[in-house]
């Protein structure tokens, strides 16, 4: 295991927590009755799950073109458990609760963190984890930031990724910097590889990952400063539905099928070789 990618590991399994098991899981439970999406996937035979492909180790293109993650593996199970088909869905992230709204798929699991306003918008199941903010800055900083305070003046610029907690969280902790916001992770950090931007504030997921893989290059402050409850977003309504989510999750932590899922995607590297 890298030792850039063991650090990151290290705080987000301090940061995660763990949720209590319930009744046996991928079965109805006994919530309100009514019209449910979750009588359309079954009539259908299929679940289609909205994510958006470049959120490492959550759902990501592999070589071949093909989606790949902790999310993605997550998803497969449920659809096994429901007994249907899997159809992803990859979706721009300004536009995703726009299409979970609009019907093109039936539950949003791209490692969303639950916030007061998506709330407003959408109904989110049980957390299925939990993550934080880091930062990743130019190595020359490491010696004189040693944290979000040491970011906050006017001479940094910080990037972001748009319409994330990551952006929330720069402008929240860090008001006096500048604060350049863009498209993608990508984009963001090859600001700071460049010399364009002083640091990129997102997930501790991510972040690690990308040490991982580019080790030497950016220092990273891999303590999150941040705590994010990460939820499968549905459409407002339907408990039938929101309930067998949280039942399958607590299932899952019950029948350590999470458990092995986590191993292999936070745990482990060997994935690593399967994307660019």
């Amino acid at each position: 295991m890298r030792k850039g990618w063991r650090g990151g590991l290290l705080a987000l399994c301090a940061a995660l927590l763990w949720l209590p098991a319930a009744v046996a899981w991928g079965q109805d439970a006994s919530p309100p009755s009514g019209p449910s999406v979750l009588d359309e996937i079954k009539a259908r035979g299929e679940l289609r799950v909205g994510l958006e492909a470049g959120y490492m180790p959550f759902e990501m293109r592999d070589k071949r073109g093909g989606i790949i993650g902790f999310d993605v593996d997550l998803a497969k199970l449920m659809a096994r458990k429901l007994g249907v088909r899997l159809t992803l869905v990859n979706t721009q992230w300004d536009g995703i609760i726009p299409a979970l709204l609009t019907g093109k798929f039936d539950v949003l699991m791209s490692g969303m963190t639950i916030t007061e306003d998506r709330a407003k918008q959408v109904d989110f199941a049980d957390p299925y984890i939990i993550i934080g903010q880091s930062v990743i800055m130019q190595p020359k900083l490491a010696a004189t930031v040693h944290g979000v305070d040491d970011l906050n003046k006017p001479e940094y610029i910080v990037a972001t990724k748009l319409g994330t907690t990551g952006d929330t969280a720069a402008a929240q902790y860090m008001p006096r910097a500048q604060i350049m916001k863009f498209e993608t992770e990508a984009e963001a950090l090859l600001q700071v590889r460049s010399g364009r931007a002083h640091a990129f504030v997102y997930d501790l997921p991510y972040n690690a990952v990308y040490m991982a893989r580019n080790p030497g290059t950016l220092a990273h402050l891999s303590k999150p400063f941040t705590r994010e409850e990460l939820g499968w977003a549905i459409r407002k309504n339907d408990p039938r539905w929101r309930a067998w989510l949280n039942d399958f999750l607590a299932g899952a932590h019950r029948d350590k099928a999470y458990d092995a899922l986590y191993g292999k995607w936070f745990e482990r590297t060997a994935w690593l070789k399967l994307v660019n």
